[in-house]
């Protein structure tokens, strides 16, 4: 089992920044590559950024590439999300999920990004 819990979510205005961060405990850490996805109202769960387990290799979606940027520090279990130029259409629940397998088998409980115009 790997538990997962998220913070820094918040309000900002369109163009602020947020920092959000989700830290891991129970197996592994290390094992496993680590995303993000958000969920806004009336839209289906996307992924938004994905890591590699040792951090080298990155994905984003084209909606936040140059914008967002993942990273992880596997001696603090711990996995960020940095949101530069905020749009509101960023507006969502934003959820660190940890995959094994290809599968993503782990979720925290997710923390509301919103972004007002």
């Amino acid at each position: 089992q790997v538990q997962l819990v998220e913070s820094g979510g918040g309000l900002v205005q369109a163009g602020g920044s947020l920092r959000l961060s989700c830290a891991a405990s129970g197996r592994t850490f290390s094992n496993y590559v680590m995303g993000w996805l958000r969920q806004a109202p009336g839209k289906e769960r996307e992924l938004v950024a994905d890591i590699n387990s040792s951090g080298g290799n990155t994905d984003y979606a084209d909606s936040v590439k140059g914008r967002f940027t993942i990273s992880r520090d596997n001696a603090k279990n711990t996995v960020y999300l940095q949101m530069n130029s905020l749009k509101p259409e960023d507006t969502a629940v934003y959820y660190c999920a940890a995959a094994h397998m290809g599968k993503y088998d782990y979720w925290g409980q997710g923390t509301q990004v919103t972004v007002s115009s």
